[in-house]
């Protein structure tokens, strides 16, 4: 897929989708491929095969999923690479909740639970910073 046509997808995930059909897609990011049967274990709850079944089909039809068949069994696979669905939920996590603010971002993850960044964690971060101002010149 196109780059720019996966990035304009990406934003559309987050106003398309139901708490449910988040859930089954964080799932299918996480293992790579999914059949259904692979999907009920890891939801809350103990929803029915053919509900889930149901909701990779509507996931399928708004183009989030495609699947490939093996046997009987489907393989549900995402159409959007999980990199660019992690940037347009980034975005929009530190637009609604950070007003856009990256620097309240990174005081939220340091500020309270600070004690638990190790040394390691925070150098990493302070080399990632200092990335950024030299490819910022």
């Amino acid at each position: 897929m196109h780059a720019r046509k996966a990035a304009d997808k990406s934003k559309a995930i987050h106003a398309s989708l139901s708490r449910r059909e988040r859930q089954i897609m964080d799932i299918i990011y996480r293992l790579g491929h999914v059949t259904v049967a692979e999907v009920l274990p890891e939801l809350p709850g103990e929803p029915a095969y053919s509900t889930v079944r149901a909701q990779l089909r509507v996931l399928e039809q708004k183009g989030h999923v495609r699947h490939e068949e093996q046997g009987q069994q489907y393989i549900y696979t995402p159409t959007v690479p999980r990199h660019a669905v992690r940037q347009s939920a980034l975005k929009h996590l530190v637009h609604t909740f950070f007003d856009g603010s990256r620097e309240k971002v990174v005081s939220a993850l340091l500020g309270s639970e600070s004690g638990s960044v190790s040394d390691e964690e925070l150098e990493r971060i302070a080399q990632i910073i200092e990335k950024a101002r030299k490819e910022r010149r």
